[in-house]
């Protein structure tokens, strides 16, 4: 084999490696959930458009999943998910998702409080800066921010 074809062979072999090498989002996730929530059934739907197979679980309780799941007071939005040994609160983009899977932090998870416009699930335009917090034991940090969307 001519020498330039073996190292673009070379080349597109370590170039899909570290592809593979690349974490993705679990298979499996749950969503906790109020019955009458169709900004939570939407977040559900994002995520499966990403390759996740969501089970939601529709409840009355969510005050008691959040409890047993250990998100902090003051990080709670209107649905929590268990997914990879994480609990995600809220509306949490993508970026911050994949951030999530490729790092694996020790943390129990990670939170986007409240319900902001324009975030997966929510109708609108964001026209504000992200905060998404990391949360163990009832501590939280800043994961990570992301700007306010030009427009």
């Amino acid at each position: 084999m001519p020498r330039h074809i073996a190292a673009l062979v070379l080349s597109a072999t370590f170039t899909l490696g570290s592809q593979v090498a690349h974490a993705s989002l679990p298979e499996e996730a749950i969503l906790y959930k109020s019955p009458n929530c169709g900004c939570c059934a939407a977040y559900a739907d994002y995520l499966e458009k990403r390759g996740v197979d969501v089970q939601v679980v529709d409840t009355q309780d969510l005050g008691d999943v959040k409890s047993r799941l250990g998100i902090p007071h003051g990080l709670g939005s209107c649905h929590s998910l268990e997914m990879g040994g994480y609990v995600i609160e809220g509306h949490v983009p993508g970026v911050a998702l994949d951030r999530l899977f490729d790092e694996q932090p020790s943390v129990a998870g990670i939170a986007l409080p409240g319900m902001p416009a324009g975030t997966p699930g929510m109708p609108g335009e964001r026209q504000q800066a992200l905060t998404v917090h990391q949360f163990d034991d009832e501590d939280s940090a800043i994961f990570m921010s992301l700007p306010a969307e030009a427009g």
